[in-house]
């Protein structure tokens, strides 16, 4: 089935054309950094989230542990197809679940071969799942994609990230809302980062796009 979205103006569009449509937003907001604040209301400081549930993503690290069966333990690596294979364990599908729903999930194979298994998964190098993480482009110190976590805030991101280039135009910052279909919003980055404003400090959301454009003068 084709993935809608929908887009500022109001109009839904299949999945490739939402991302072909988000590509031009944010490549129009790096070409527009003029050292001026961009048009976008600001974002707001705070937002309505759920509490948090983390979603495994590609290339994480999980440790499955098979209670009195330490012969059906290991430690793997989530394939870049979002898969894993363990023993007894075959091509199952662990990406964009939560590590609870998916130790109940093999429990379910195991099952077939052992009496009554208990499995706990965990979680270390954790990369995320797509939709989840928060990306940073443009004059950035170090552009990067990072997982989102509960209550993650603008700073936050902006530390990950090694703060601002020399070139960057930080107060005319955008930020791309993809829970909200793409909806741009303006962030002080100048101002919390250089100048410690703390009332320019933001929550992002999961799916958020940070987008910081260069200082034409």
């Amino acid at each position: 089935m084709t993935q809608i979205h929908n887009n500022p103006s109001g109009r839904r569009l299949p999945g490739r054309a939402w991302l072909s449509a988000l590509l031009g937003m944010v490549a129009a907001a790096l070409l527009a950094g003029c050292g001026v604040l961009n048009n976008h209301p600001p974002a707001p400081q705070t937002v309505e989230t759920q509490d948090h549930r983390y979603k495994i993503g590609p290339l994480d690290s999980l440790s499955i542990l098979v209670w009195r069966n330490p012969e059906l333990s290991a430690n793997i690596t989530v394939r870049p197809d979002g898969r894993i294979s363990a023993p007894l364990v075959e091509d199952l599908m662990a990406a964009g679940r939560n590590p609870a729903d998916l130790s109940r999930e093999v429990e379910k194979v195991l099952s077939k071969f052992i009496r009554d298994p208990v499995v706990t998964i965990v979680v270390s190098g954790f990369q995320g799942s797509y939709p989840e993480q928060i990306r940073i482009v443009g004059e950035a110190a170090r552009p990067q994609s990072v997982p989102y976590r509960q209550q993650m805030t603008i700073l936050d991101v902006m530390i990950q990230a090694g703060g601002l280039t020399d070139f960057a135009d930080g107060n005319g910052a955008v930020l791309v809302r993809g829970s909200e279909g793409g909806k741009q919003y303006s962030v002080r980055l100048k101002d919390l980062l250089k100048r410690g404003d703390i009332s320019a400090n933001v929550a992002v959301k999961p799916g958020d796009i940070v987008i910081v454009p260069q200082s034409f003068f």
